[in-house]
């Protein structure tokens, strides 16, 4: 974890708190070392920027790892949902990998 990467990402979002990549970018970085800090972000990334797809399979990943399947599930499925209406196949892909890992293991 990089305190002033962090402090930087708090001063970004403080000037633009509607740029939901500053907030991504801080969960990110708190994610290896305080992951639940880490899904404070995401749950807000994802209240307050539910169209910011790169959000829901780093949070659902976040969700598998702290056991918290049911919650992952949700997410992902939403997660599925928008990547098809934004038309990503990609993030589309991956979401479904992600879920169908959830499922199956």
């Amino acid at each position: 974890m990089n305190n002033e990467r962090i402090a930087r990402l708090l001063q970004f979002i403080e000037e633009d708190p509607h740029d939901p990549f500053n907030l991504y970018c801080l969960a990110t970085e708190y994610k290896d070392h305080d992951p639940q800090k880490a899904l404070e972000y995401y749950r807000q990334l994802l209240s307050d920027h539910p169209d910011y797809l790169p959000t829901y399979y780093h949070a659902a990943e976040l969700l598998i790892d702290l056991e918290q399947q049911d919650e992952a599930g949700k997410i992902l499925q939403r997660g599925i949902e928008l990547a098809a209406r934004q038309g990503d196949s990609l993030a589309l892909r991956e979401l479904q990998n992600l879920q169908n890992n959830l499922l199956f293991d």
